[in-house]
């Protein structure tokens, strides 16, 4: 059995409008929202054995936010120009090339391709995961190349929406 974590980064803010997409960093939002994630993620006891994120900047912010929170080194966060908006295709490949030995990833990265994965590889889909949303799904496979549809049982999924009135 393998755990995969889908993360969508925390808000991202349009404030400085010469700034590339890629380079966008959270915003007021997104910040206040990791905070919130914090209780949920050590609740839950979130221990991914590796984190693969976007290098986008609202991405790696939220990897090294969570990262912190759950304990794991920021040296050890493996960026990747591929998860930049990838589609779920270029995720799977993702996924299936991980290592074996590595039984929980996190995978952090953007829409619409992470919400076209999770609908992919879990028994049970959603509309979207909103920012600094987290989809937990258990894989019923033993080797990560062996990934396909609805190969996974939904865990959890939660966002710092679902927590406030």
């Amino acid at each position: 059995m393998k755990t995969i974590y889908l993360v969508r980064h925390a808000k991202s803010s349009w404030k400085y409008a010469e700034l590339d997409d890629f380079e966008r960093p959270l915003n007021k939002r997104g910040r206040k929202s990791l905070l919130a994630m914090r209780e949920i993620l050590n609740n839950l006891k979130v221990a991914p054995d590796l984190i693969l994120s976007s290098p986008a900047a609202r991405a790696a912010m939220t990897a090294r936010a969570i990262a912190d929170t759950i304990d794991y080194p920021l040296d050890k966060i493996q960026y990747r120009e591929a998860l930049y908006m990838a589609g779920d295709d270029v995720l799977i490949k993702i996924i299936k090339e991980i290592k074996d030995s590595v039984q929980k990833a996190m995978l952090i990265g953007h829409n619409p391709g992470l919400t076209e994965l999770a609908n992919y590889v879990s028994d049970q889909g959603t509309a979207n995961i909103p920012t600094c949303g987290l989809f937990c799904v258990d894989l019923d496979v033993f080797s990560w190349n062996k990934t396909h549809e609805h190969c996974g049982s939904l865990r959890f999924f939660e966002f710092p929406k679902k927590h406030t009135s």
